[in-house]
């Protein structure tokens, strides 16, 4: 059955503690593409959880006294898509997907209404090499995504995806029918301040009650109750629970 534009939803899915964990092997390759574009070893580390690549870049290269530049933004980006392309492999055996995140993108693909995507602070080379090594990028448009070095303020990428979207599926998507699905404050946060509503899963560092402190629209403990989780894309299931 085609689907009027108008009926369409965005949803735009955060990857790390939302469908993946590399348990360790993310901040191990990070920690190799930094020392490799600047020949230092990072002393100081800084809190990531939320933000974008680009901006946990530059905070780190300050850390360590480095002056940051587009050059090196560049050399640093080109250095961390090479890692993960190279390190697929133990990525996958090291990491894994979170339950419920393959049946929640396979629901979701098959609702012709609904429109998924990848909101990220990955760079778009990473998120790529993360989601297929745990067999999870068939079921979303990546060209229709934001990724973390299109800005580095994660709120600023909501409309990006938004318009790109708009663009590939000819439909206008704004708060109303734009759904973030992610596991942190800051993606609620990002959520509200870009132009989207969110659903909140308690997969990571954030419990379900600092994630409705937060604001979050829906909070769910996990993706396990596929149902649920459609319900409340659909717009089938009221938005405060």
């Amino acid at each position: 059955m085609a689907i009027h534009p108008a009926e369409r939803r965005l949803v735009l899915w955060d990857i790390d503690h939302t469908l993946i964990e590399t348990r360790g092997m993310g901040t191990q390759l990070y920690r190799e593409a930094f020392e490799t574009v600047t020949g230092r070893s990072i002393e100081h580390v800084v809190e990531p959880t939320g933000r974008t690549e680009l901006a946990i870049f530059s905070e780190t290269l300050e850390r360590h006294g480095i002056t940051s530049s587009t050059d090196l933004e560049k050399q640093y980006s080109a250095e961390l898509v090479r890692q993960y392309e190279t390190h697929g492999q133990q990525l996958r055996s090291h990491g894994r997907r979170l339950p419920g995140a393959a049946a929640a993108l396979a629901a979701a693909a098959e609702l012709p209404a609904l429109v998924s995507t990848v909101l990220t602070g990955n760079l778009r080379g990473v998120a790529v090499v993360k989601l297929r090594s745990f067999g999870l990028d068939g079921h979303v448009d990546f060209e229709a995504g934001a990724y973390g070095d299109d800005d580095p303020e994660r709120a600023r990428l909501v409309p990006i995806a938004q318009e790109r979207a708009g663009t590939r599926y000819g439909t206008t998507f704004t708060r109303s029918n734009t759904i973030i699905v992610g596991d942190t404050a800051n993606d609620v946060r990002a959520a509200h301040a870009g132009g989207g509503t969110i659903v909140a899963v308690a997969t990571g560092r954030d419990t379900e009650e600092q994630l409705r402190s937060a604001g979050a629209e829906v909070v769910l403990p996990d993706l396990t109750d596929t149902d649920r989780l459609m319900a409340v894309l659909t717009g089938r299931l009221g938005r405060r629970s």
